[in-house]
């Protein structure tokens, strides 16, 4: 690698170099509004953002090189702690990547089971961050009603799961366990208890002014933008365009439990308050038919400690949008390359521009609203062996050094 490129690669904030760095307001790592760290550098024009650039890598914790030097099962608790609130979906998709390789089926029973499960994690992360958009604009009474709200959900997954957080649930061929005795019961009365809170709020969301004065036309993100940036989840369905991986790829047994995809025209963070209620409110409805139309039978199958050579790849919709694993066996009792696309990797460059046009005081709300993980997104730190020197490397400069180095010129 030449010095100029060396030079290019540690700079941060490159697209910002050519303004004055007294216009600059650095915005994290550490920052009361960010619950994981990251770092933001906002270009001002007094209080006005006219430029935004993300440097990612605070939380990086090597993950998938760990999933290198575990078995297939132990890799199910591994990849479900890339992150707590969707640690579900992290579980089925690796789950069903591998199940992919060696050709096993999941019986019917265990496909019902893992869509009932993934809906209520949908339920409780989108409670989750309605609380928290409520939390940012001043409103925490809506942050401390929607958090009670979600309780109700998280002692269902516990009852069905035995955890809350990490359900390490999901295994290779099907769910550790079946549903409990009376759970029915139980769901639907928790499913129509929620159905009539989501109606509330919703009609909340849209009338109190509190919230609206603080979501209405901010963090907009036009169609043209989501097109260009490529967003995924309910950030890209707030723009008009419609697209989910539940409806566009089945798994599990959304062949059978469709989805309605919800969208919303307007692209800003009230448009997202209505557009995740209203996603809420479908998954009631898909738990609900689900559970009347549990088929019987088995709910898993004995599964090999060796799965065949071969790589495969499998996305599912998560809270947040397409998650993607992509997985290659050598023929071993562990995984040769596990690499996961998180949602919020997807989604970082369309708040940046979300931010653009906004102040300062816009910045917490805004965030919020793409409803990020950055410990769910951190990949890459660049240090080189023996100086310790330490820089980052975007997409495109890995993959043109990935060419200079493997052909010789770098």
């Amino acid at each position: 690698m030449s010095e100029e490129q060396d030079r290019e690669l540690r700079k941060t904030g490159a697209g910002l170099m050519e303004y004055s760095p007294e216009g600059i307001m650095p915005f994290g790592p550490v920052h009361p509004s960010l619950k994981e760290p990251e770092y933001f550098s906002l270009l001002l024009e007094g209080e006005k953002i006219v430029d935004v650039q993300a440097r990612i890598g605070y939380v990086h914790r090597g993950i998938e090189r760990a999933g290198q030097d575990n078995t297939w099962i132990k890799n199910i608790y591994l990849f479900e702690r890339v992150c707590g609130i969707c640690s579900f979906a992290h579980s089925i998709a690796y789950s069903q990547a591998v199940e992919a390789l060696s050709g096993f089926v999941v019986p019917k029973r265990g496909r019902y089971i893992r869509t009932i499960i993934a809906e209520l994690e949908r339920i409780h992360s989108h409670l989750l961050w309605l609380g928290l958009v409520g939390h940012w604009t001043g409103f925490d009474t809506l942050f401390m009603w929607i958090w009670k709200d979600r309780e109700r959900v998280l002692d269902l997954i516990e009852a069905i799961t035995g955890n809350r957080v990490h359900k390490s649930y999901s295994t290779l061929g099907g769910v550790r366990r079946d549903l409990p005795d009376g759970i029915a019961e139980s769901m639907k009365k928790e499913m129509e208890f929620i159905q009539k809170r989501v109606d509330y709020y919703s009609e909340l969301v849209r009338t109190e002014q509190t919230i609206v004065v603080r979501t209405r036309g901010v963090g907009r993100l036009s169609q043209d933008a989501a097109r260009r940036l490529c967003p995924v989840g309910p950030l890209l369905r707030s723009t008009g365009i419609s697209r989910d991986v539940r409806v566009e790829d089945p798994y599990a047994a959304y062949d059978e439990i469709v989805p309605e995809v919800k969208t919303s025209n307007e692209g800003d963070i009230a448009s997202l308050l209505k557009l995740r209620l209203d996603e809420v409110a479908d998954s009631c409805r898909m738990i609900l038919e689900a559970m009347a139309k549990l088929p019987e039978g088995g709910y898993k199958i004995a599964f090999p400690r060796v799965v065949p050579r071969g790589d495969s790849v499998f996305h599912v919709e998560a809270p947040r949008g397409e998650l993607f694993y992509f997985v290659r066996s050598a023929g071993s009792i562990k995984p040769s390359r596990v690499k996961i696309r998180t949602p919020t990797m997807a989604n970082i460059l369309a708040a940046t521009e979300m931010l653009k046009g906004h102040t300062l005081a816009d910045v917490p709300v805004v965030l919020t609203g793409m409803d990020p993980c950055f410990g769910c997104m951190d990949r890459l730190s660049v240090v080189e062996a023996g100086s310790g020197r330490e820089w980052m490397m975007n997409g495109e400069q890995l993959r043109t050094f990935g060419i200079e180095y493997y052909s010789g010129k770098g």
